[in-house]
């Protein structure tokens, strides 16, 4: 069969005009343009939340005390300054003068344990003094900076019925501003009566009782029924002072006390200190001792204990009188020369104790 030629002629034509209908039309069909991605204004991708739900804590999230009252910016009168033995003038020759009595729990060690002086933690007196609603004990230091670097916590023992176990101990910790603080404080108390081992006046190594065992008071974690109970705060000078504010219905109108400095344990569950070691794993800082130097009971100094609402009758365990007062002191320095020493106050041989010149010793 013989096809016309004009056949593929026409067939060649179409061909050619489909191509260019087509072409046309990409031609005309526009292009869309991606324009880049603005990261300043581009919007967040939605955060993940982690398992577990757990926030962190943060200044707008922590609990908010209100307090309804609080202690006086200045303080009333002192009262009787109770004076303890410093260290300030043997400090160079790594030895303390005298005051120190495993014994009886009295501590005269404001010393590393290499026998270094930390004056900000040796204890020149405290007082007492109150009004309406307050207690205010001060502390006199031989130091400027409550705030030493190493960490002294400050303390105020108190005991109720003069039996030598505190029932109290007002438990203060770095760091001290000159405003009234409560998140410093906490207060502990003895509630099995073991803070002094099994005996006040003897020394027990191997006591393993929890001393002040119950915290009633936390001012920094919001603790207690009372949010106002107790404050702390330092005042700056060349002999710094560490004060104490504390509601007096705590303790009422009777009571013995007295104050302690501690950059060593720090430990209130395992007062008294002199019933958890033998004497020589403490160690003396008299350098006459048998002891000397200090071993594993270092950098703390406390005091005796002074009555307030009542009269020492002579017995008082702890407390500030003569026959309780030990100044042990050594009687020779490093040559074997004698030493000198001064009698305590109230040693004079007339009712206030008998004092030894040779072992500076108030019997």
């Amino acid at each position: 069969m013989n096809i016309p030629k004009f056949f593929y002629l026409y067939i060649v034509f179409v061909l050619v005009v489909n191509q260019a209908c087509a072409l046309s039309f990409f031609a005309d069909t526009p292009v869309p343009v991606v324009d880049s991605v603005d990261t300043a204004t581009a919007e967040p991708a939605a955060e993940v939340e982690e398992p577990g739900g757990n926030e962190t804590p943060t200044a707008t999230n922590l609990p908010v005390i209100d307090h309804a009252v609080r202690p006086g910016e200045t303080t009333p009168p002192p009262g009787k300054l109770i004076a303890d033995v410093e260290s300030s003038s043997t400090a160079a020759e790594e030895r303390a003068p005298y005051g120190d009595s495993y014994k009886i729990n009295r501590f005269e060690r404001p010393f590393q344990k290499d026998m270094v002086y930390i004056p900000d933690m040796d204890i020149l007196n405290f007082n007492l003094s109150q009004d309406e609603d307050w207690y205010y004990v001060s502390i006199e230091l031989l130091g400027d900076n409550p705030n030493n670097s190493l960490g002294i916590n400050y303390g105020v023992e108190i005991d109720l019925n003069l039996d030598g176990f505190g029932d109290y101990i007002i438990w203060a910790h770095p760091p001290y501003t000159v405003e009234w603080d409560v998140s410093i404080v906490q207060v502990f108390q003895d509630s099995n009566v073991d803070s002094g081992g099994s005996s006040v006046t003897q020394s027990e190594n191997v006591f393993s009782g929890d001393g002040y065992d119950s915290l009633v008071f936390d001012g920094g974690a919001g603790l207690g029924s009372d949010p106002d109970l107790a404050w702390a705060r330092m005042v700056e000078g060349q002999k710094a002072l560490v004060q104490f504010a504390f509601k007096r219905s705590l303790i009422g109108s009777f009571f013995t006390l007295g104050v302690v400095s501690d950059a060593g344990l720090k430990d209130v569950s395992k007062f008294d200190y002199n019933d958890r070691f033998d004497e020589a794993q403490a160690g003396s800082p008299i350098r006459s001792k048998e002891f000397y130097p200090l071993g594993a009971l270092y950098a703390v100094d406390n005091t005796c204990w002074e009555a307030y609402g009542f009269e020492v009758v002579g017995n008082e365990p702890k407390a500030c009188q003569p026959d309780l007062e030990s100044v042990d002191a050594p009687t020779n320095d490093d040559q074997g020369n004698p030493l000198s020493c001064e009698p305590p106050p109230n040693c004079d041989g007339n009712g206030g104790g008998a004092y030894d010149p040779n072992t500076c010793e108030c019997q």
